[in-house]
Parts: structure tokens; C-alpha cells; sequence
């Protein structure tokens, strides 16, 4: 006892058992933090599906995926066939297609071979518009936008997959497209639990990536 004060101090073991409770306190938080915002990144992805695009946009901005042996990927198809209907009904007059040269051994860009899908399917080649220089969502929709103020245009559709509608409208606003919708399509070739539990790690690296930039105008 501490003469003075007349306090007793703590013992070894009082300490450790102090330290562990403070330990397990804060694991338990950071569990519990971790697992609010994964229900908070599926109710994102979740809500964006639910979100109609405008009924006529300047341009559609397909979002580029892999090229197998220079062809259009089952997934990267499912992209440009919502593309084509949104072309189709009138609802666009051009497509975008964004997607530099991938890492699988293509010898074209992404933009390149949806092109050329496209204008085998019937699009008139001066409907669409390459953007072969992105490597990322981000460069996407960021270069894309370069092409609408060269052409005057300020109201796009995005065109991807449901689970990625959500990163892709946050990133859309961040780089200054204001008036962007969404059209999405399922996929009946991905697994989503997969896909869907692999964007929830993407829009959080988006998140840290979005912090440490700078604005975009």
C-alpha cells in the first residue's frame, strides 16, 4: 500500500488481465466496424441496380473487362449486348468503349476488340468511340469523359455489371460527371457471391485511392 495515497497498486496479473479486456475490446470494435461496413458496400451495390437510366443520353460508356484471344470475353459480351439494347432502342446514338491493352497476352485494347464486336453486330463504326488508354475503372470513366467535352456531350449511361454499378457512380462523380446513370445487366457466367464479396474489397481500396488523391475537375 502506497503510504501516501493510501491506493493499492495493481499486480502483475491485475495489469495483463487489464491489457486483454482493452485488447479484445478492440478487436471486437474493428470486428464489428468491419462487418457494418461490408453491409454497407452490399446495400450500395444492392441500391444502384435499382437505379432506371435516363430515357435518352448523349452516350453510353461501356466499361471495359478481358479480351479473350482478342475477342470480347462471355462477361465483357454481356456488357456490349446492354450496350447494343440501349443502342438498339434508341436510347443512345453512340457507345464509348473504354479499356487499354490488358495483361493476358491481347495484342489489341479492350476498346479496340468491343469495337469491333459492336460493328459486327450492326452499330455504325462513327457510332462508336475507342478508349484504348485506361487500366482501371477509374481511367474509364476519367478518359471517357475527355471524349464527351471533345464532343460536347454531358449525359452518359455507364454500362457494366450489376455488382460494379456502384463503385462506377461514385468514381463517375468523383472525376465530375454529374448527370451519369447507370444500366446494368446480370451476368449468367460470373459467380456473384464471388464477385460481389471481391467488390466489396474494391470499393474499399477506392475509398483509401479517393482520400489520397486530389480532386478531379
Amino acid at each position: 500500500m502506497n503510504r501516501l495515497t493510501g491506493a493499492v497498486p495493481y499486480s502483475g496479473e491485475k495489469r495483463k488481465r487489464k491489457r486483454y479486456r482493452l485488447f479484445r475490446t478492440i478487436v471486437l470494435a474493428l470486428i464489428a466496424i468491419g462487418i457494418l461496413w461490408v453491409v454497407y458496400v452490399q446495400w450500395l451495390i444492392h441500391n444502384v441496380q435499382n437505379r432506371a437510366p435516363v430515357q435518352t443520353a448523349d452516350v453510353a460508356i461501356v466499361l471495359g473487362a478481358a479480351l479473350w484471344n482478342d475477342r470480347p470475353s462471355p462477361a465483357l459480351r454481356e456488357r456490349l449486348d446492354q450496350a447494343y439494347r440501349l443502342y438498339e432502342t434508341k436510347q443512345v446514338s453512340r457507345i464509348i468503349v473504354s479499356g487499354g491493352l490488358g495483361a493476358n497476352g491481347s495484342t489489341i485494347t479492350e476498346a479496340e476488340g468491343m469495337r469491333r464486336y459492336l460493328t459486327e453486330r450492326g452499330v455504325p463504326p462513327e457510332a462508336v468511340y475507342e478508349e484504348g488508354e485506361s487500366t482501371s475503372t477509374y481511367e474509364n470513366l476519367r478518359f471517357s469523359k475527355r471524349i464527351m467535352e471533345r464532343e460536347g456531350w454531358s449525359v452518359p449511361v455507364i454500362v457494366t455489371h450489376e455488382y460494379h454499378g456502384a463503385r462506377a457512380m461514385d468514381i463517375a462523380r468523383y472525376v465530375g460527371i454529374r448527370e451519369a446513370s447507370v444500366s446494368l445487366t446480370k451476368s449468367n457466367v460470373m459467380w456473384m457471391p464471388w464477385h460481389k464479396a471481391r467488390e466489396t474489397l474494391a470499393y474499399t481500396k477506392w475509398i483509401a485511392d479517393k482520400w489520397l488523391m486530389r480532386p478531379v475537375d
